[in-house]
């Protein structure tokens, strides 16, 4: 029978599920782990390499290893998260011949979509020697502040990998579905997402019949672990010029291994108290002198390095909730969806701002590919355990409008609005007689745009 699964497609990490026999299953990799890192990488002799093949090269050949190209697609070249991302990758991020962005590997030129379609295969070959079959289908899930330019080219990285992607699902509305499913409960649940390089609050309601209905959804697609492994490079980065006066962001193998040593500090830091930052010989002085990086890290400066990020997360839940009508009282159970939700801060500042203690029956890795994979069960099999069992009502996540004279937006439908939903107005041509008007789709609020893409999405 043919089997639909269910893909997290994520910054750091990607995750691949199916349901079987009723029961959503996460499929472990070659190596046996359950999550593989979302990163690619291509060998002087020009192979390939996918995950944690990747991953274990990273340091050595760090100009031609990609991470977090989630970060990247759907973005244009002049944005100032590309920019941002570009200044400090040790990758090269380059323009694309339409202002988009490309990334080269080895002289050769590829876009994001491609990057991540590479990714994305992986997770499919996954599943298909799990299953034994070929696998076609998928439900790839997306951070919900994800603009139209960014899921779409989510798909098309999808039907390069060789899958057709039947639905494009919010991942917090994915982690509401797998915590909610066959459990008949009716209450009101917030969802918070933080992961590797996105965030996103949804507050939606559960219902015991299998409705599960998005009330108000925010987010910052820009932030996640990636941010606060950055404090903690800065910080090396800062001691170390300190000391020795040279500026390790200049050597990209030193950046790469600093990468990899704050990434680890800050997975050690949720169950220990310090941590000892070792890197010996991480470059070498001008009088071709070998120098050592070593530093001690505690979890109270690493708290400190990072407050800021964390009371951006609370203040985007608390307008999640002022979008939503309701008060913090009115949240019955919390979900933390995502890696860095391990951060003791980060679990004490959620139950501090909403009274309450985070549910801990969900894996915050797995439990976003889980809710594809029963969404994708939902849609392909009308006779099987999943079906009309689940039904989603989820809302879009920003402003939609029309371009007015001026290069100002004309709201249409407004943000959190139940989708699908249809809206009208009349609008008058700015010349009399006239027969014929472009007309431009806009996402986000009222701006100015400095130059609309063909498409006519901007945000």
């Amino acid at each position: 029978m043919e089997k639909v699964i269910g893909i997290d497609l994520g910054t750091t990490n990607s995750c691949v599920a199916v349901v079987e026999n009723g029961t959503a299953v996460v499929i472990a990799n070659r190596g046996g782990y359950k999550t593989t890192p979302s990163m690619v990488a291509m060998t002087e002799a020009g192979k390939r390499l996918v995950g944690h093949l990747a991953k274990r090269q990273a340091i050595t050949n760090a100009e031609n290893t990609v991470y977090s190209a989630k970060r990247l697609i759907g973005r244009k070249w002049n944005s100032p998260q590309v920019k941002q991302v570009a200044s400090t990758a040790s990758y090269n991020i380059v323009e694309g011949p339409h202002g988009d962005v490309r990334i080269s590997l080895r002289e050769k030129s590829h876009s994001v979509p491609e990057v991540s379609a590479m990714v994305l295969a992986e997770m499919k070959l996954i599943a298909e020697e799990y299953l034994g079959q070929e696998v076609q289908k998928a439900v790839v899930t997306v951070p919900a502040y994800f603009n139209d330019n960014q899921r779409q080219a989510t798909k098309d990285a999808g039907a390069i990998a060789g899958l057709e992607v039947i639905r494009i699902i919010n991942e917090p509305t994915a982690a509401a579905l797998a915590y909610g499913f066959g459990r008949n409960i009716d209450r009101t649940v917030a969802v918070y997402d933080l992961g590797g390089g996105t965030f996103d609050v949804s507050i939606l309601e559960i219902g015991a019949t299998g409705v599960f209905k998005v009330i108000s959804t925010a987010g910052d697609t820009f932030l996640g672990g990636e941010d606060f492994d950055s404090r903690v490079i800065d910080w090396l980065v800062e001691g170390f010029r300190d000391e020795h006066g040279i500026d390790l962001r200049k050597d990209r193998m030193a950046l790469q291994r600093l990468k990899d040593a704050a990434e680890k500090a800050k997975v050690e830091l949720s169950s220990v108290r310090e941590v000892e930052i070792n890197l010996p010989f991480i470059i070498s002085s001008g009088r071709n002198e070998a120098l050592h990086l070593q530093r001690v890290l505690s979890r109270t400066d690493f708290e400190q390095l990072t407050a800021d990020l964390v009371q951006k997360t609370v203040d985007i839940m608390r307008q999640t909730l002022d979008d939503a009508g309701l008060h913090r009282e009115d949240i019955e159970d919390v979900v933390l969806v995502g890696g860095m939700t391990r951060m003791p801060l980060v679990e004490r500042s959620v139950a501090e701002f909403l009274g309450r203690e985070p549910s801990k029956g969900v894996h915050p890795d797995e439990v976003v590919a889980i809710g594809a994979a029963i969404q994708g069960s939902a849609l392909l099999d009308d006779d099987g355990p999943t079906a009309n069992r689940v039904v989603l009502l989820d809302v879009t996540p920003q402003t939609l409008g029309m371009m007015v004279a001026g290069g100002l937006m004309e709201p249409l439908i407004p943000k959190d609005t139940t989708v699908p939903t249809a809206r009208g107005k009349t609008f008058t041509t700015s010349r009399d007689n006239q027969t014929a008007v472009k007309i431009l789709v806009m996402q986000g609020g009222a701006i100015r745009p400095t130059r609309t893409s063909s498409s006519g999405s901007s945000s």
